[in-house]
């Protein structure tokens, strides 16, 4: 397992901002900013300051399906849900070099993803999640064995990221499965110190 996202979700403890300085203070390098309820212009102010403190820690920033303003903040990519705009006119807008990734719960939605053109696919939840409304089944450790296994059998290559309430000790099991990857967001944002949290994250991937 080689790659690690933290997933915004502000709370009354911290806003978008603080937890971007956090995650990145304890080693992730990979951000996607999700503001699911915001205005654009609030994703517009608050994307600039995420793209800045990403790219001055040589950090990735990828901005949940606002493909309109990816380009205006500096994002890298973007991350599409099953709901939101098509890969194909995703890519269309943003160009070829631009990150885009895809939400999948099923085999079936893997295969679509990948036909489509996605770049990485996140892949959950893993268990059930507060941090996200209209939850799809959740999948746990069988699920994702499945998802992996339609992956090898059509020769899919795109990274998957597990993602959906994954805590730092479901990794080494998330990591047996064949994932290349997981997201996080909860466990370090609800940790008592995010920062170290996220560096214990980072060094159980390592060892994964």
């Amino acid at each position: 397992m080689t790659q690690l996202q933290f997933i915004t979700h502000a709370t009354p403890r911290y806003n978008d901002i603080e937890e971007i300085r956090m995650a990145l203070a304890g080693g992730c390098r990979w951000i996607q900013l999700r503001m699911k309820e915001a205005s654009d212009d609030e994703v517009t102010a608050v994307g600039k300051t995420a793209s800045r403190l990403c790219h001055e820690h040589h950090a990735t920033l990828i901005l949940d399906d606002r493909v309109g303003l990816c380009h205006t903040i500096g994002a890298d990519g973007v991350h599409l849900g099953r709901h939101d705009m098509p890969i194909a006119e995703a890519r269309s807008i943003l160009g070829r070099h631009a990150i885009i990734g895809a939400t999948v719960n099923t085999p079936n939605d893997l295969l679509h993803a990948a036909e489509a053109g996605a770049d990485y696919i996140g892949c959950g939840p893993f268990r059930f999640t507060t941090t996200k409304a209209h939850l799809a089944p959740v999948l746990g450790l069988s699920g994702y064995r499945r998802i992996i296994e339609a992956k090898k059998r059509n020769g899919i290559e795109i990274p998957i990221i597990a993602i959906g309430g994954i805590r730092r000790d479901d990794i080494a099991a998330l990591a047996d499965t064949g994932v290349e990857g997981i997201a996080i967001s909860g466990c370090m944002v609800n940790a008592s110190d995010p920062v170290e949290e996220m560096k214990l994250i980072c060094k159980s991937i390592q060892r994964s």
